[in-house]
């Protein structure tokens, strides 16, 4: 199993930026499918952002062109960077690695809040 902490929730104000990190415990390269999902209230849990095994992002239409998902290998470690926030990002954001088939490691989740 591999542990995945994120960090760097919080609030943020309508137009502003944050970013997120996820370290992983493990080797986040040649790996099926890294991720960042959210989960606001009331709503299921969506693909925000990801990177295929191709090392091909991908972002969900929503934040095409203000979110960037990004990783650092030698640090195991994944980013989203968050522009232009609106208040409808408003969400827990999920870290997801699937390092092969049938295998699912998910994050604790980072609680952002995006408000005037």
């Amino acid at each position: 199993q591999v542990r995945l902490v994120e960090s760097g929730g919080g609030l943020g104000q309508p137009g502003g930026s944050l970013r997120l990190s996820c370290a992983a415990s493990q080797r986040i390269f040649n790996v099926y499918d890294v991720a960042w999902y959210r989960q606001a209230p009331g709503k299921r849990r969506e693909r925000v952002a990801g990177i295929n095994s191709r090392g091909i992002e991908n972002y969900a239409d929503s934040v095409k062109g203000r979110f960037t998902i990004s990783r650092d290998n030698a640090k195991n470690t994944v980013y989203l960077a968050m522009n232009s926030l609106k208040p409808e990002d408003t969400a827990i954001y999920y870290c997801y690695l699937k390092r092969e088939p049938f295998d699912d490691n998910w994050g604790q989740g980072t609680q952002v809040t995006v408000s005037s």
